[in-house]
């Protein structure tokens, strides 16, 4: 059993959720510091499952739809469904279950949360499709990841605001920068299969000049974030650790160097965003 749910971890990369979770816990403080309601152990429970959920249902699909193409990729044909580890019909039963357990905990939490969770589903799990017509794919797996800030503000207020809005922008585009610099690595095999990215399409050079843009668009979200919020010094000291990694993970790339590619992609972006929400989350606690 140890085994099996270590092979199911494995194959939604558990891991990577220090992606999103952190932005989803800055929108959760967010909503209570701005709305007065006050920390609610209960509700913070809920977010923290929404958000599991629904990057299980999203990892699980996305490796389900991706079976026969990661089968022929020697980087990919390793994963858990491809090597026969987890079978493709138990990557569709842990989609069907988590999904659903989303739907039922949005419920749980607030009507405009329960019916935006459809919505948010189709978004999450219709990346999966996504690079076989779009170089898109890349921002659309930001958008879903996006979702996290305002959808945990969503949950403690019920209501949109501009710097929840604003955080979710700069996910969108810091994933979105990140994901292309991932997807390097594939180009050649995605090129001979006629799927679609950015490195594909402009190449590896122009891909990391692009790559860079979006971060660079990131950081001047989180700066328009801080200065609407009147953050202060703990704030500013986050952001700044939070650029100095994304400059830090495009100075080990380059077009002709790709061997820290997942150095850049998982540890610099994981800690970047573990960092970042624990001077924005102290900021805000030493208010209450």
């Amino acid at each position: 059993m140890r085994s099996k749910i270590n092979n199911y971890l494995s194959l939604v990369k558990f891991s990577h959720t220090v992606f999103a979770m952190p932005f989803a816990l800055i929108g959760y403080v967010y909503g209570i510091s701005r709305s007065g309601i006050g920390f609610h152990l209960p509700l913070l429970i809920k977010v923290i499952l929404c958000m599991v959920f629904a990057r299980t249902a999203a990892m699980s699909f996305n490796r389900w739809a991706d079976r026969k193409i990661d089968a022929q990729n020697d980087r990919t044909r390793v994963r858990e469904i491809p090597s026969g580890v987890v079978s493709g019909k138990e990557a569709l039963l842990l989609t069907a279950f988590s999904s659903l357990a989303f739907i039922v905990t949005a419920w749980f939490i607030n009507p405009l949360c329960f019916y935006l969770s459809p919505a948010a589903l189709l978004i999450i799990l219709g990346y999966s499709y996504t690079k076989r017509f779009t170089w898109l794919c890349h921002l659309i797996l930001g958008l879903g990841l996006s979702l996290a800030p305002i959808g945990a503000y969503l949950a403690v207020t019920g209501v949109f605001d501009l710097v929840p809005l604003l955080f979710s922008f700069a996910v969108l585009a810091w994933v979105g920068g990140f994901d292309i610099i991932y997807a390097l690595q594939d180009e050649d095999f995605d090129r001979s299969r006629k799927l679609h990215s950015i490195p594909v399409l402009i190449g590896k050079k122009r891909a990391l000049i692009l790559s860079s843009v979006l971060h660079a668009l990131s950081f001047l979200f989180l700066l328009y974030a801080g200065l609407e919020s009147g953050s202060g010094n703990i704030y500013w000291a986050g952001l700044a650790i939070f650029s100095a990694l994304l400059i830090y993970q495009h100075s080990i790339i380059s077009p002709d160097n790709l061997k820290r590619v997942n150095m850049a992609f998982f540890t610099t972006n994981g800690i970047a965003s573990i960092v970042f929400a624990a001077f924005v989350i102290t900021e805000e606690i030493l208010k209450w």
